[in-house]
This record gives structure tokens, C-alpha cells and sequence, in this order.
């Protein structure tokens, strides 16, 4: 498959997400900010980083990129979105997912390795794993704590919306194993019809062994439909 890697002003893991792609044998091209021009037949990437400084919020001044209106389009059309980290913070600036990224608890920047648990293998996002897997993924963030109405939550947790939860090695869902405070502590999100992927965690930099680890391989082929990751 091939995907549109968005590049906003202050971008910094758009080629990670590039290379990530390639060495799990996917098309890949980036994308400035002030294109317009999406395929039919492309998912799209927002990448980590810092969109515009992170003026007034992440992610609030990034929406209003020319790029967004073609990649709502793409998403309505049915086409793969993800957003990782900075990007998971456009998408919900955006209106194409629920809630607000805001500042980490304690307000510390983390960044880390994190455990995630996958909570069902029914997207296909983690249709590569299984219900309970316990991820290592690395966390970049200062303002990645999730938070929505409890009617949202409820909505997401009623419709399986709720991809990942941080926790701790074992797969339990603690306060202790949350980074950044998320409520219920979520790690990421998909939207109702399914296409659209909103994570804090960057897959993108588990995906070799030489990084230190694959789990995120099943996340980035399961988005390009290209099922289990061995």
C-alpha cells in the first residue's frame, strides 16, 4: 500500500515514519502541509512532533492546514488515517476523533519505553494481535494525557473504540503504568467507522530489531491491510 507521510512546520518523526514504512515494504511519500493533492488509493500519516511550535495547542493551529481538508476527505472517503503522538493531536483538533490531548500529569515530559495492552484484536490496526497482548512502545510527549466527557468514554468503551491502554509488564491496567494520566488510561483510539488511528506511542520506532524491538510492525501493516506481523 501506499501512504502520504504529512509534513507540518516542526515535523521531526515524518522520515522515521517513511522509513518505517519501506522496511515493512510499503510505498511511502511525504507530504507538505500546504499540498493538497491526496490519492484515492493512499493512507495517510500524521507524524510526531512539534506542528507549528505547538502554539496555543498542540495540534490547534495544524487543523487548519490546507492538507487537513483533503485528509478529511480521505477519511470520509473510508481511507486509512493515523495519527501518532502530535499527529493523534491534529485528529482530535481536527473533529475525526473524540476528546483532547492535554498536559501530562505532573507535567513532565516522558519519554520512555511503554507497555501497552491491546484490548481487542477486532480493527485492523491490531488485527496482528491478541486480545490482552502486551506491547513495549516507545512515548515521546509532554501533552499526551486523553481526556473526553464521560459519555464519550462510554460511547468508546460501549464500540470497542479503545485500542490500547497503558499498563505495566504483566497486561495490568494500573495507575502506577500510566505515563501521562489518559483517561481509562488510554494510549489510543479509533474512530467509529473504523479507518481512522489516533496513538501517543510511535510504532514507527518499534518496527526493527536493531531499534530495539517490533511490536509496532503489526500496527503499521495492519493499517496498510496487510494483516499478522510474524
Amino acid at each position: 500500500m501506499r501512504f502520504a507521510v504529512v509534513q507540518f512546520p516542526g515535523s521531526n518523526c515524518d522520515q522515521d515514519c517513511v522509513h518505517a514504512l519501506r522496511v515493512l515494504g510499503q510505498e511511502a511519500r511525504l507530504v507538505w502541509h500546504q499540498d493538497s493533492r491526496i490519492d484515492s488509493d493512499e493512507g495517510v500519516i500524521l507524524p510526531g512532533g512539534f506542528s507549528y511550535g505547538d502554539y496555543l495547542r498542540c495540534g490547534a493551529i495544524a487543523r487548519f492546514s490546507p492538507i487537513m481538508k483533503s485528509v478529511k476527505a480521505a477519511a470520509e472517503r473510508g481511507q486509512v488515517v493515523v495519527g501518532i503522538c502530535n499527529g493523534f493531536q491534529i485528529l482530535c483538533e481536527a473533529g475525526l476523533l473524540p476528546g483532547a490531548l492535554t498536559r501530562n500529569e505532573g507535567l513532565h515530559f516522558r519519554c520512555e519505553t511503554a507497555s501497552l495492552r491491546v484490548e481487542t484484536p477486532a480493527s485492523r490496526f491490531t488485527s496482528g494481535y491478541v486480545t490482552g497482548q502486551v506491547l513495549r512502545i516507545p512515548i515521546a510527549h509532554g501533552d499526551g494525557c486523553y481526556r473526553a466527557e464521560p459519555g464519550v468514554l462510554e460511547e468508546l468503551e460501549a464500540r470497542q473504540q479503545i485500542l490500547f491502554r497503558y499498563c505495566d509488564e504483566q497486561g495490568r491496567v494500573t495507575a502506577e503504568a500510566n505515563p501521562n494520566g489518559s483517561s481509562l488510561n488510554i494510549a489510543g483510539i479509533r474512530n467509529r467507522e473504523g479507518n481512522v488511528l489516533g496513538m501517543m506511542p510511535h510504532p514507527e520506532r518499534c518496527c526493527e530489531p536493531e531499534m530495539g524491538g517490533i511490536d509496532g510492525r503489526g500496527i503499521l501493516l495492519g493499517a496498510a491491510g496487510a494483516g499478522r506481523s510474524s
